[in-house]
């Protein structure tokens, strides 16, 4: 029994260690984007989110993702238990890919 409750700790410690990375990277995408919308680079997330939500009928906007790389947005929706990505250009706030 004592080995059985070493290996559930260990596991909670592992899986506690990849659930804090996901709020990293959100952190990161958010710090990126609010950087390079304060240069001037993007439009804001809210001028995108206005273009982009009401086109998603019948969806949750769930949140979005920043790629500071290529300047994109992705922002996520769910739909009847799929999600939706919908990447958007954060320089002209065109949608320039989708895929579900």
């Amino acid at each position: 029994m004592s080995m059985f409750v070493r290996f559930l700790g260990l596991g909670l410690l592992a899986v506690s260690g990849s659930v804090q990375a996901l709020p990293d990277q959100v952190l990161r995408d958010h710090q990126a984007a609010r950087a390079a919308r304060a240069e001037g680079r993007i439009l804001p997330l809210r001028e995108i989110e206005r273009r982009v939500v009401p086109q998603m009928r019948g969806a949750q906007y769930l949140g979005f993702d920043y790629d500071p790389d290529r300047g994109i947005y992705t922002l996520k929706f769910l739909r009847d238990g799929a999600v939706i990505w919908v990447d958007v250009d954060g320089r002209t706030g065109q949608v320039t890919g989708r895929s579900r």
